[in-house]
C-alpha cells in the first residue's frame, strides 16, 4: 500500500510540475533563462514530465517511465549543482531518490512485503 502512494506521489510531482512548464508559468521561464537553456528545452522538459507522469499510472511501462524520470531529476540535480541552487539541489534529490525506490519496487528487486516482515 506504501509503494502505490509513493507512485502516486510521485504521479502528482510529475505531472504539476510538467504542467506549469507548458504552461509557461512565469517561475519556470525565469528558472530556464537563469540556467541558459532554451524556451524549447523548457516545453520539450514539461512534454516528458507530464506524460511519463501519466505514464507511472499504466503498470506495463512503469519501470521504463521511473528509469526515464529518474535521469530526467539527475539532469536536475546537475542543473541545481552547477548554478549553486543547494535548497534546489536537496528537493531534486529528493525526488530522484523516491523515483529509484518506485523503479526498484517495480523492478522488483525491493519487495515490500519482505520489508514489512521484518
Amino acid at each position: 500500500m506504501r509503494w502505490v502512494v509513493l507512485n502516486g506521489l510521485l504521479v502528482l510531482i510529475f505531472v504539476t510540475s510538467g504542467s506549469a512548464k507548458l504552461a509557461g508559468l512565469e517561475f519556470e521561464l525565469a528558472a530556464f533563462e537563469r540556467w541558459g537553456y532554451p524556451i524549447w528545452f523548457m516545453y520539450l522538459t514539461g512534454f516528458i514530465e507530464f506524460f511519463a507522469g501519466l505514464g507511472l499510472l499504466m503498470k506495463i511501462p512503469r519501470r521504463i517511465v521511473s528509469l526515464g524520470l529518474a535521469g530526467l531529476m539527475l539532469g536536475a540535480a546537475v542543473t541545481h549543482i552547477v548554478h549553486a541552487e543547494w535548497s534546489m539541489l536537496l528537493l531534486a534529490c529528493t525526488i530522484l531518490l523516491m523515483t529509484l525506490i518506485n523503479l526498484s519496487v517495480q523492478s522488483g528487486q525491493l519487495n515490500p512485503l519482505s520489508l514489512l516482515s521484518r
